[in-house]
């Protein structure tokens, strides 16, 4: 019994009456504790020197070294066989405060992305971390895998909101060219893909414009935060470089307003990509529309496939948009600078490379025969 009560000693820090309490089969406090020890011994466990050379913030309570310690604390108590369950009371448990500006919320939404980046790259992930116990369920193991997964789903995400506008300016398609009727199958697997995706929002109680809200927004934050959260979690990983986007703040001009910093624009790097994949798509539509009226009325059939997924692009983007633009003297100089100088050079390249086209050595005998 001494050696069991030094080992638990060991583990949660040296107070006998909160190392009794864990052993109480019921919870609570000893019932010889006077309340005069048991706030002597309350102040002792809050003291911030309390935890040393213990196993809390290791294995015990909040799991220390993390961003996103939420996430690392839940999964290594599911490893140990703790069961959680889905309580939702009609009153709200708790309540808490969220930034409620673009830029403070994609640089939070940075944090949480790093947070999973670098929980998929460490000894605690997923993919790899509490088999030997047994205790985690594969469903469960699935959802943490996809809670450290997914910021890397900014990388096809960044291809496919550039396609549509690469395929504009080359006069390309995304698609091959397919049948009626495999163009009646891709259409309705569209439909049911965002008929799914409607359903699960109305079984959550969320209407349709907040899930399109939603929507938009993960769109948003995947070609930024997401994106910035990968590169410099390989960064770090790998070369071992913690780099830090910093944020600067922006002057509003009005002091007095109540909504002030609703509307206060601060300069982030995030705000490059999603700025930079709007200009380009924008360019990419008034080039296939010129295209197309140069070109004649054959040219308009192939261009309305394009131009859906790039009005596609566009309209996730639009609030991103309307954020920039929505103030007279809001969006920084130096994002407009950046993303007009990306998407020009972007776009220069890429017509004059034209990876479409099939490079040939030497003559081409199908165009000229003998003759060459």
């Amino acid at each position: 019994m001494l050696m069991s009560q030094m080992n638990f000693e060991k583990r949660f820090g040296q107070s006998a009456a909160f190392v009794t309490s864990t052993l109480m089969e019921e919870g609570g406090v000893p019932p010889s504790s006077s309340p005069a020890a048991l706030l002597k011994e309350a102040i002792h466990v809050i003291s911030c020197g309390y935890e040393d050379k213990t196993d809390w913030g290791l294995e015990l309570g909040w799991i220390y070294g993390s961003i996103t310690e939420d996430i690392l604390t839940g999964f290594k108590m599911h490893c140990r066989g703790w069961r959680s369950v889905y309580c939702m009371p009609k009153r709200a448990a708790f309540k808490g405060s969220a930034p409620i500006n673009l830029s403070d919320r994609l640089n939070q939404v940075l944090r949480w992305a790093l947070g999973s980046v670098e929980i998929f790259f460490s000894r605690h992930s997923p993919l790899l971390y509490g088999y030997k116990n047994g205790n985690l369920k594969w469903l469960e193991r699935f959802a943490y895998i996809n809670t450290t997964i997914y910021p890397f789903t900014s990388l096809p995400l960044l291809a496919y909101c550039t396609l549509p506008a690469v395929c504009l300016l080359t006069g390309k398609f995304i698609m091959p060219s397919i049948s009626t009727f495999a163009s009646l199958f891709f259409i309705a697997l569209f439909m049911s893909i965002f008929a799914t995706g409607i359903l699960e929002m109305r079984w959550s109680g969320v209407s349709i414009e907040e899930w399109w809200r939603n929507e938009q927004f993960w769109v948003i934050g995947g070609v930024s935060a997401h994106l910035f959260a990968v590169v410099q979690g390989l960064l770090k990983v790998l070369a071992g470089i913690d780099t830090n986007f910093t944020v600067t703040s922006k002057a509003t001009g009005d002091e007095d307003d109540e909504f002030a910093e609703l509307y206060a624009f601060k300069w982030t790097t995030l705000l490059i990509p999603p700025t930079t994949l709007l200009i380009i798509n924008i360019i990419g539509v008034v080039a296939g529309i010129s295209d197309a009226i140069n070109n004649g009325y054959q040219s308009w059939g192939p261009l309305f496939g394009k131009l859906f997924f790039a009005f596609w692009v566009i309209v996730h983007l639009y609030p991103f948009l309307k954020g920039l633009m929505g103030r007279q003297n809001r969006t920084p100089t130096i994002v407009v600078i950046w993303s007009v100088l990306l998407a020009s050079i972007f776009s220069l390249l890429w017509v004059r490379i034209d990876p479409f086209i099939v490079r040939t050595k030497g003559p081409d005998v199908r165009q000229c025969g003998i003759n060459c």
